[in-house]
C-alpha cells in the first residue's frame, strides 16, 4: 500500500508539469490551429537560459545562490517570452494566414535554432544546479515506509496549479479571453466585430511562451539540468498529452494532460520501463486518432 501511495505522490509533480505545459499549448493552437513543436522547444531554451545564466551569475557575478538562480530566472522568462513574441509575430501569424500547413515545418526550423542556439551558447557542456529545497516531507509511514516528496516538488507543482487556475480566470472572466475565443472562433468575423486579431494572435502565443518559460525554469530547478534534445522530445510529447483532453479547450486538456502524467509513472513503479515511452506515446495516438473530427481548416 504504501508503495503504491508513493507511485501516486511521485505522479503530482509530473502530472503538474504535464497539465501546465498542455495548458499552455492550448492557448497557442487555437489560434495556430497546427501542431507546433516550438513550443517544447521554448520550453527547454528556456530551462537552458536559467542553467546558463544561473552559472554565470556565480562564477563570473560572484553573487550568493538564491541571487544567481534569481538573475537566471529572470533571463530565462525575459529570453523565453521575447522568443514567443518573435516567433508567433514573425513566422507563425504570417504562415497561419497564409500556409497553416507550413506552421508545422517552420515549427521544426525554430527548435532546431532554439536549441543549436543553447548548446553553442553552453560550449556543448552539460551544466548541472546544485541542489536546493530538496529536503523530504513525510505524508505517511507505513511499515517503515515512508511516503515523501521534496519540498522543491511541493512548490513546483503549488505553482503549477497556480498558474493553470490564474490562467482559467484570466481566459473565462476578461476581456482579452473573450477576444482570444472569439479569434480562435473565427479570426475574420472576430476582426469584423472591431477586434485586432493580429494582436490576438501574437498575445496568445507569448501567453504560450509565458507558460512554456516558467514550467522550464521549474522543472530544470526540479531535475538540476535541461537536456540538449530536450526541446524536440517535449516538443513532440507536449503535441501528444495536449491531445488528451483535447485541443480546443485549455482546462480540459490540462486534465487530460495530467492523467497522462498519473499513467505514465504507475507505469514506470509496475511495469518495465524500457517499454514506457512506446506505451505511452502510442496510447496518445490511438487517443488522438479516435478522437480526431474531420472539418474544414482554412
Amino acid at each position: 500500500m504504501a508503495y503504491f501511495l508513493q507511485q501516486l505522490a511521485n505522479a503530482v509533480p509530473l502530472a503538474a508539469l504535464y497539465a501546465t505545459l498542455a495548458f499552455g499549448y492550448a492557448i497557442a493552437f487555437a489560434v495556430t490551429k497546427r501542431a507546433d513543436i516550438t513550443y517544447g522547444a521554448i520550453f527547454a531554451f528556456s530551462g537552458h537560459l536559467y542553467l546558463l545564466f544561473a552559472h554565470i551569475g556565480w562564477d563570473s557575478l560572484w553573487l550568493i545562490l538564491p541571487a544567481a538562480l534569481g538573475f537566471g530566472a529572470v533571463v530565462a522568462l525575459a529570453g523565453g517570452i521575447g522568443a514567443g513574441v518573435a516567433v508567433g509575430q514573425f513566422v507563425m501569424r504570417p504562415l497561419a494566414a497564409i500556409s497553416p500547413n507550413a506552421v508545422i515545418v517552420a515549427s521544426l526550423g525554430v527548435m532546431m535554432v532554439l536549441m543549436e542556439g543553447a548548446r553553442l551558447a553552453s560550449e556543448t557542456r552539460e551544466l548541472w544546479l546544485p541542489p536546493f529545497l530538496n529536503d523530504p516531507i513525510i505524508f505517511w509511514r507505513g511499515n517503515g515506509f515512508p511516503v515523501t516528496l521534496t519540498l522543491i516538488q511541493l512548490i513546483n507543482s503549488a505553482l503549477m496549479l497556480a498558474m493553470i487556475g490564474a490562467g482559467f480566470l484570466v481566459l473565462d472572466r476578461t476581456r482579452w479571453g473573450r477576444m482570444w475565443r472569439a479569434v480562435a472562433d473565427d479570426p475574420l468575423a472576430a476582426e469584423l466585430s472591431g477586434t485586432n486579431s493580429a494582436l490576438v494572435f501574437v498575445m496568445a502565443y507569448a501567453s504560450a511562451a509565458l507558460f512554456a518559460s516558467i514550467c522550464g525554469v521549474l522543472a530544470t530547478s526540479h531535475y538540476g539540468t535541461m537536456d540538449f534534445g530536450a526541446g524536440l522530445l517535449f516538443g513532440l510529447k507536449v503535441v501528444l498529452i495536449a491531445a488528451a483532453g483535447g485541443h480546443s479547450n485549455p482546462l480540459r486538456s490540462a486534465a487530460g494532460a495530467a492523467v497522462v502524467g498519473f499513467a505514465e509513472t504507475l507505469w514506470g513503479g509496475y511495469g518495465p520501463l524500457f517499454w514506457r515511452e512506446l506505451v505511452v506515446v502510442s496510447a496518445l495516438v490511438v487517443v488522438l486518432v479516435m478522437s480526431r473530427r474531420e472539418r474544414v481548416v482554412p
